[in-house]
């Protein structure tokens, strides 16, 4: 399907919706695509639209594209642009917007983004005593709970609170018990709870299944389910799909099964 040449105001609206949503260098004019990056993540996405069906957005990085295809609209079947790995169709601006932020944030955390940054702001620093060694880990723990902020939208997974002073990055496998600073450092290995959650997850009384289910230990009385809220059918926000090799770890050495 050819593009038509878009119209002044869809430009206009295109680019205000890449700059608003974290892509703030303009790269130009690519045929009827507009082409923009981020100075603060390793993206490029294309914009364009159809005449009939919606808008195009294409990405650069095909695991991004992966991390939300539920959400990115049906497949683009035309040319992409020199680049692209993967173009979906938006049916409308405000989707774009949506797609585009949410694009933004994986690009800041996957697939070891993390880890990237928590190198960049240790190297040299001293390590040989076990003060030095505490400052690294409290480095890293900061980057960590930024990147689950980050990849969470600032809520809770399951509750959707948005108090972030009230937000706990929580690990699935805890930092101690991982094998290396890419383990501690992927962010499919936490989860954003709030104190409660928080509190129950680590402390075995509840755990995840892949798709997302809340399960809770036969371990926790009926009562102590209703004051916590663990009632009816509890579900996080987002698939888990990346987080299935370390909810397994936690299923099997965290959540307290009966005796």
């Amino acid at each position: 399907m050819k593009r038509p040449t878009l119209p002044p105001a869809t430009v206009t609206r295109l680019e205000k919706a890449a700059v608003d949503n974290g892509f703030d260098r303009d790269l130009g004019r690519e045929g009827e695509w507009r082409h923009f990056t981020s100075s603060f993540a390793p993206l490029h996405v294309w914009l364009s639209g159809l005449d009939e069906d919606g808008l195009v957005v294409a990405l650069s990085r095909g695991n991004v594209a992966e991390a939300i295809e539920s959400e990115l609209g049906s497949a683009w079947a035309g040319a992409l642009p020199a680049g692209a790995m993967v173009a979906r169709v938006a049916p409308d601006f405000a989707r774009v917007e949506r797609l585009l932020r949410r694009c933004y944030q994986l690009a800041r955390t996957l697939p070891d983004e993390l880890l990237h940054e928590f190198e960049r702001q240790t190297e040299g620093l001293p390590r040989a005593t076990g003060v030095e060694r505490l400052v690294v880990q409290r480095l890293g723990q900061d980057i960590f709970r930024a990147g689950l902020i980050e990849y969470w939208d600032g809520r809770c997974a399951i509750t959707g609170l948005a108090i972030l002073e009230l937000l706990r990055a929580s690990h699935i496998k805890p930092w101690a018990a991982c094998s290396s600073d890419a383990e501690r450092l992927d962010v499919f290995n936490g989860i954003l709870l709030a104190p409660h959650l928080d509190a129950a997850f680590d402390g075995g009384f509840i755990t995840l299944t892949d798709d997302g289910e809340v399960v809770v230990s036969a371990s926790l009385d009926p009562a102590s389910r209703n004051a916590l809220g663990l009632t009816g059918s509890l579900r996080a926000s987002r698939p888990l799909g990346g987080h299935s090799r370390y909810l397994a770890w936690h299923r099997e050495h965290m959540f307290r099964r009966p005796t």
